[in-house]
């Protein structure tokens, strides 16, 4: 695909995006997420082997099920949510152990095929949690478009840095693009924005460090989600999670530094009191 293509379809999505956040009242933007999501884990189910359209139904309707359990289950405390999103954080920790040994499940067998499909509710479900407990908080739609342009910004920065002065490279079995001066200069964008954004949220000066941290490992996991799904691929042999974007291939391959750096944004904001 040529890089027209690939902006032609950026310059629907983002302001669909954007008008999505900021005017949508919590439970519909609830709802959009959980059908991308759902449409995300779909293409999930193909990398974990899983090509029998009723079995792929069937785990979208499990991933439904749970989510509407979650809706169900939660109170004026988000106890629910919040626990989710917490299990979401382990998870991305517990997941660069897995790009380490990026061997692990490799083999195509019904146990791997589990773990990968076990690995999809894990990562999709608390991104689905943090969303509705942030864009539920005061101030909820300017954090939950903050978040996402953090994310946009480490992984713009990271290409404009890995293609400017990419040497040394970041992971060369999972994602060979991918180069330790892309990731830097990624991180640098993140946390410049999230300073940038402090303007916004608050008038004390003193909490550069907070909105640095929060930037800061908000970029990191959104690297380590890109690279987890890009192992998932990897395992499958494919190079797009599908063709379903010009320019972008599938619907998981937008949403795979989202899944995970939402759910750590959300997880340090409240953690930080920001």
């Amino acid at each position: 695909m040529s890089h027209k293509t690939r902006i032609r379809s950026a310059l629907w999505m983002i302001p669909v995006a954007v008008l999505a956040i900021l005017y949508l009242p919590t439970p519909y933007m609830g709802a959009l997420m959980a059908l991308l999501l759902l449409a995300g884990l779909y293409e999930w189910a193909c990398l974990s082997h899983v090509h029998n359209k009723v079995h792929k139904l069937l785990y979208l309707l499990f991933n439904a099920l749970i989510i509407a359990l979650i809706a169900w289950l939660d109170d004026a405390g988000h106890t629910a949510l919040k626990l989710v999103t917490l299990t979401g954080g382990i998870f991305w920790l517990l997941s660069a152990l897995w790009l380490w040994r990026f061997d692990f499940a490799r083999e195509i067998h019904p146990r791997n095929n589990t773990i990968k499909l076990l690995a999809g509710c894990l990562a999709c479900i608390p991104a689905w949690t943090a969303m509705v407990w942030l864009h539920g908080s005061p101030q909820g739609p300017a954090w939950t478009l903050t978040a996402i342009g953090l994310i946009a910004a480490a992984d713009s920065g990271a290409y404009l840095f890995g293609v400017n002065f990419g040497k040394h490279k970041l992971a060369p079995n999972i994602s060979p693009g991918k180069s330790w001066e892309g990731f830097w200069g990624g991180l640098a964008c993140t946390v410049l924005i999230a300073l940038l954004s402090m303007f916004y949220f608050t008038e004390d000066g003193h909490a550069w460090a907070a909105f640095a941290l929060l930037g800061l490992l908000t970029g990191i996991f959104s690297v380590l989600g890109d690279l987890f799904e890009s192992l998932m691929k990897r395992h499958a042999q494919i190079k797009d999670s599908s063709s379903l974007i010009p320019g972008h291939g599938g619907l998981l391959d937008r949403l795979d530094s989202i899944v995970s750096g939402l759910v750590v944004f959300a997880l340090v904001k409240f953690w930080l009191a920001l």
